[in-house]
């Protein structure tokens, strides 16, 4: 069984920063995508970020410049770093991993990150 945990939210003034981490345990293959979505309150989650074991990067464009994925793969944890946060940052943020070899997803519980002064 494969568990994501997410750490790291909590509440930020605005233009703070925040480092947000989730780690991956259980059966995973090498091959696989993590990644970062986010849901605000009334709004469908969407992608944030997405960063493949292969070392390969995706961001939403409307979210580009503020948001930085990485990853440890030894420690199958992966990373959002967000700078000059805004209150419409507000939101929970999930965490991804898509396991190409076995054709699964898993997702993290969610951490929710509050920008408010």
């Amino acid at each position: 069984q494969v568990q994501l945990v997410e750490s790291g939210g909590g509440l930020v003034q605005p233009g703070g920063s925040l480092r947000l981490s989730c780690a991956a345990s259980g059966s995973i293959s090498s091959l696989n995508v993590m990644g970062w979505h986010r849901q605000a309150p009334g709004k469908q989650r969407e992608l944030v970020a997405t960063k493949a074991s292969g070392g390969s990067t995706n961001y939403a464009d409307s979210l580009k410049g503020r948001f930085t994925i990485s990853r440890d793969n030894a420690k199958s944890t992966v990373y959002l770093q967000i700078e000059s946060l805004k209150p419409e940052d507000t939101a929970v943020y999930y965490c991804n991993l898509r396991d190409i070899w076995l054709s699964r997803e898993y997702w993290g519980q969610g951490t929710q990150v509050t920008v408010s002064s």
